[in-house]
């Protein structure tokens, strides 16, 4: 017990300061989880690709092996979570955006992601 307690004091008094915005080091922390979300974003459209390309790859498997219904129940199934995980990405999307718009935050624009053109 005490161990614990020594363990979770020593966490406190390292993390509590860059809470507090009392320590310069808070600045990295912030540019470190600017680089996180900048990743994410950079991420999405990728993961979108990705479902789609699996909606399409189950598309394609479907009519290509439409004598055998293990195939065909296969492609059905890839079908459906591609467009589960477009759905659910999408609607997330709108989601936050939604939120975005009627808590009236600002300081981040948050739009539709898009493939970069060469």
């Amino acid at each position: 017990m005490t161990n614990k307690l020594m363990k979770l004091m020593a966490v406190t008094l390292l993390v509590l300061p860059a809470i507090a915005n009392a320590q310069t080091t808070f600045g990295t922390t912030g540019r470190w989880i600017d680089r996180i979300g900048d990743l994410i974003q950079n991420l999405i459209p990728i993961v979108i690709a990705i479902a789609l390309l699996v909606f399409f790859w189950g598309l394609v498997k479907f009519i290509s092996k439409a004598g055998d219904e293990a195939e065909v129940k296969k492609s059905k199934g890839l079908m459906i979570w591609g467009l589960i995980a477009l759905f659910v990405m999408i609607t997330v999307w709108g989601l936050v955006r939604f939120i975005q718009k009627e808590l009236n935050i600002s300081g981040y624009n948050i739009d539709l992601p898009q493939v970069p053109r060469p």
